[in-house]
């Protein structure tokens, strides 16, 4: 892979690219961080942490920060509060979330400290917040298969990337399944994103690498980064093939850590849906 942006980034999250902007979004959940790069690379700070992103139009993005979703104006930096998110408890913070087909915004929470089981999923759609799935010790691999019908999502903790199906509204249906085990090869599943047909690329922390599974769950390729800490993938660049990773630097020390990565992988990506507010 490729750097694509050599700011070590503590925790490299939430990579999105906008389709309009044709420019990169992704955050530094622990340096309370924003950047974008395109033609030019911008940065914002916040005060308190930033994880994930869904674009609303051109200028306007749907921000999820430990306290709540924002919507944030990608011109002049400023917010304004659409929806608190768990914000009477101190303990959590938001993690991984996306944009889904319906234009709707699933987002995780998790522990500041990993504590388990205090985090959830929850889905902002049609106005209101609703939570999913509770008792969520890592949310991480939010993502959604081409035509809307299912829907992934993992709990690093557990080592298991879930599927489940969604209803014509996008909301789940059932239980959710076992899409792909990664306890016996002792993987951690981190953010992912599904591509044109229907691949999901998966960021696994702590192996180097982002692995993509076929629409059965197979194993269909590997690639390498040059950080351990891989943490999200996204579709974007020009023809929609190039597969950006984010990574983290904390607790490791290696040249390339927390940078962000970028590879053409000759595989169209879906483009990142526009969430409704």
């Amino acid at each position: 892979m490729d750097v694509f942006d050599d700011h070590a980034c503590a925790l490299g999250e939430g990579g999105m690219w906008h389709p309009t902007r044709n420019c990169l979004f992704w955050f530094d959940i622990l340096g309370k961080r924003l950047f974008c790069k395109g033609d030019e690379r911008l940065e914002w700070a916040f005060d308190e942490h930033v994880s994930a992103a869904g674009w609303v139009d051109h200028d306007t993005l749907l921000i999820a920060s430990a306290s709540g979703l924002w919507r944030f104006d990608i011109n002049t930096g400023a917010r304004g509060l659409v929806v608190a998110l768990e914000a009477d408890n101190p303990v959590t913070r938001s993690n991984d979330g996306r944009a889904d087909p319906y234009g709707g915004f699933w987002i995780g929470t998790m522990g500041l400290n990993a504590e388990p089981f205090a985090g959830a999923i929850y889905r902002y759609y049609n106005g209101a917040l609703r939570q999913l799935f509770d008792k969520i010790t890592i949310s991480n691999a939010i993502c959604f298969a081409p035509g809307g019908e299912v829907a992934y999502f993992a709990d690093t903790f557990s080592q298991q990337i879930q599927r489940v199906a969604l209803d014509s509204e996008g909301w789940p249906t059932g239980a959710p399944e076992t899409f792909v085990d990664l306890r016996p090869d002792d993987l951690n599943p981190d953010g992912a994103v599904v591509d044109a047909d229907g691949n999901l690329w998966n960021a696994q922390w702590g192996a180097g690498r982002v692995a993509c599974y076929g629409p059965d769950g197979g194993l269909v390729r590997t690639l390498d980064a040059p950080a351990t800490q891989t943490t999200c993938p996204a579709f974007g660049g020009p023809g929609g093939t190039t597969l950006f990773v984010t990574s983290a630097a904390q607790g490791v020390d290696e040249a390339q850590g927390g940078m962000t990565f970028s590879q053409d992988v000759g595989v169209k990506g879906q483009r990142e849906h526009q969430v409704i507010l």
